[in-house]
């Protein structure tokens, strides 16, 4: 499959309490003797949870370079940026909010990587830096570069001794190789974003050298990696340093468990935790992605784009939405049942209503959306109409009282305008996803959640 968005969905795995902490404690000595053997020390040092946490930690980076594998097998280019037509890019399949422009960029100490970036008004954009976890580490746009928005910039590895053209504003970032994410928002004219969106441009200073990728398992989001996960840990710990502090512990603990599994038995006993306890764990985690916290139905995550010590939200933002930015870029909130708690199903209508004094465009100051995805692999759901989204551009019809009702159906129901209509699969569950960019008021403070859904037939 290609470019997989990996989702938090894990509607056949068993669901147990988790105890996943957002960080862990160092991984404490064996009191065994030192005469025992060494997988013998190492199963002593690690419990059953130390191996869901670990390997819920390491999944987290093991998301990260199966897409970076994709991407290369596909043929980017290092420093080279890939300019997607609109709905093009199948991991959100498609997004219509925005044109996205993808790149690897790799910088060293001697090398820094240069980014044009035309004059934008009117309309939102961002360059997004994201590490080998999918931490942001950076992001250009109007807000961040608020004297300068438009022109050169040279992201540089922090303390680099490098010289630059003048009028270049350098920013500094704590790690050499990066993923890149440039959107432009595709509003009402579409082809004014795209001619926007082929004006941005990146080259390297020098041949930084390309990182070296280390060895992962196959594996999609319906076959999850066991203990094969941890095979080879330690490169894949080694090839990027998690930039966030108090991850030592647990990152520690993966590193013990790679040593036990060279004992068969060992190795058997890690498997089987990993499947009966791990995947449930994170399975269990799934519905409130780690953290978050959840209202009428709707599910706000407490972290998103970066993430401090909560490794499983990182985790679980990275099977769902995969290159997510930080919150004061954007901020999503998911659901996947009404108001009641019952399931979403295609079959069904819903509807959703703002009142009029509390609109989506009172939470945005760039724009908003709402999708309905598969439960599965968070893929827009396909219908007749080639409808994907609601947002401003969508034509949408007021209540004579100035509220604002979507709807939610597989066929239009009699009373909804057809702009406000999202069709949905007869017969089939799915969620949906609300976007909020440039969020402010409720939504950047995280008071605000979208109105319930309420079920009519």
């Amino acid at each position: 499959m290609n470019r997989i968005a990996l989702i938090s969905c894990f509607a056949a795995l068993a669901c147990v309490p988790i105890a996943c902490n957002r960080s862990t404690p160092e991984v404490t000595p064996s009191s065994a003797s030192t005469a025992a053997s060494a997988p013998a020390q190492a199963k002593s040092a690690y419990s059953d949870q130390d191996i869901s946490d670990a390997w819920i930690y390491l999944l987290g980076r093991m998301l990260v370079l199966r897409q970076q594998k994709t991407d290369l097998a596909e043929g980017f280019k290092w420093n080279e940026m890939t300019h997607r037509k609109p709905g093009a890019v199948e991991w959100p399949n498609p997004n219509l909010d925005v044109a996205y422009s993808e790149a690897w960029v790799a910088v060293d100490e001697n090398s820094c990587t240069i980014v044009a970036v035309p004059k934008v008004s009117g309309r939102y954009y961002t360059v997004q830096f994201l590490n080998g976890w999918g931490e942001t580490v950076a992001n250009i746009n109007e807000r961040t570069q608020a004297a300068k928005p438009a022109g050169d910039f040279a992201v540089c590895l922090q303390d680099a001794n490098v010289k630059l053209p003048e009028n270049v504003t350098r920013i500094d970032v704590p790690v050499k190789y990066m993923r890149v994410l440039a959107r432009v928002e595709l509003g009402d004219n579409w082809d004014q974003a795209v001619a926007l969106q082929h004006k941005f441009a990146m080259r390297a200073t020098g041949t930084p050298a390309p990182p070296t990728i280390p060895d992962t398992p196959d594996f999609d989001v319906q076959h999850l990696p066991g203990v094969e996960a941890f095979e080879n840990a330690p490169a894949i710990l080694d090839s990027e340093k998690d930039i966030n502090p108090g991850m030592e512990g647990v990152a520690a603990k993966a590193r013990a468990i790679a040593e036990g599994i060279r004992d068969a038995a060992e190795r058997a006993r890690v498997d089987k935790v990993i499947r009966e306890k791990a995947m449930a764990d994170l399975g269990k985690a799934s519905p409130t992605i780690g953290h978050g916290k959840r209202k009428d139905g709707w599910v706000r995550p407490a972290v998103i784009g970066t993430y401090g010590d909560d490794w499983l939200g990182r985790t679980l933002v990275n099977m769902g939405g995969i290159w997510a930015n930080r919150m004061d870029e954007v901020v999503y909130y998911k659901s996947s049942d009404d108001g009641t708690g019952t399931q979403l199903n295609g079959t069904h209508i819903y509807t959703m209503t703002f009142p009029k004094d509390d609109l989506p465009p009172k939470y945005a100051n760039y724009f908003w959306s709402v999708i309905a995805v598969d439960p599965v692999f968070a893929r827009v759901l396909p219908n007749p109409k080639n409808r994907f989204l609601l947002n401003r551009e969508s034509g949408l019809k007021y209540n004579a009282d100035g509220s604002l009702t979507l709807y939610f159906a597989p066929e239009k129901p009699a009373d909804a305008p057809d702009p406000n209509w999202l069709p949905t699969p007869a017969g089939k569950d799915y969620r949906l996803t609300f976007r909020f960019y440039g969020p402010k008021g409720g939504v950047a403070d995280g008071s605000y959640y979208p109105p319930p859904l309420v079920k009519k037939s």
